[in-house]
């Protein structure tokens, strides 16, 4: 297949990428790395992207932030900062990519765990992440031309552990393989419209 990757550098990206490229011709696409350069909050420059890499099998996103900040101290514009990176980021990927995907192709975004479990700090990444999912299993019953979507949900990658694991107590790392796996399930596989839960 050709796939096109938008986000492989963090930690849970680089892994995936990595896989696919055992089996399939990946195209990186970044704000500031990979193969082609895209602002997922920027609506001209995800137009851009695809019609840069013209047709493809699928598409997965790995990329969008949502802050971290007290909730005594956040305001709705760090709620709205999120709302239009990792979600509405990956929303018109989809709203735009579903024009240029090929028949029977598939789209695998990226949501946490935070939609199902509470952690100091995260309200904006819980909101984000729901919503993400929620989109998910709305999109999947509208596209069409056999077009899947689904989304994964990951926990606390291993390998991000050590950098982030204060800020998530008593959770437990999830092995890179398993999220990984969780990926290659939705590009891989058949289904459609589920959100694919790797917390632990």
């Amino acid at each position: 297949m050709k796939i096109l990757m938008i986000g492989t550098t963090g930690a849970i990206g680089a892994k995936v990428r990595q896989a696919l490229l055992e089996k399939h011709e990946v195209i990186a696409a970044g704000r500031n790395s990979g193969d082609v350069r895209v602002d997922i909050t920027d609506e001209a420059s995800i137009d851009q992207l695809y019609k840069t890499v013209g047709n493809i099998d699928a598409v997965v996103v790995t990329a969008g932030s949502s802050g971290m900040e007290s909730f005594q101290r956040l305001q709705a514009a760090d709620v709205m900062e999120a709302i239009h990176s990792k979600l509405m980021g990956q929303v018109n990927i989809v709203l735009k990519g579903q024009h240029y995907l090929n028949s029977n192709g598939s789209f695998t975004l990226t949501s946490g765990i935070l939609a199902d479990e509470a952690a100091r700090d995260t309200v904006t990444g819980a909101i984000v992440s729901g919503a993400v999912n929620s989109f998910v299993m709305g999109a999947a019953t509208e596209l069409q031309r056999g077009i899947r979507i689904n989304a994964v949900s990951p926990g606390l990658a291993e390998d991000s552990a050590g950098a982030i694991g204060h800020l998530f107590p008593g959770f437990n790392p999830v092995p890179m393989n398993k999220l990984v796996n969780a990926y290659l399930r939705s590009i891989e596989g058949v289904v459609t419209g589920q959100v694919f839960r790797v917390h632990e």
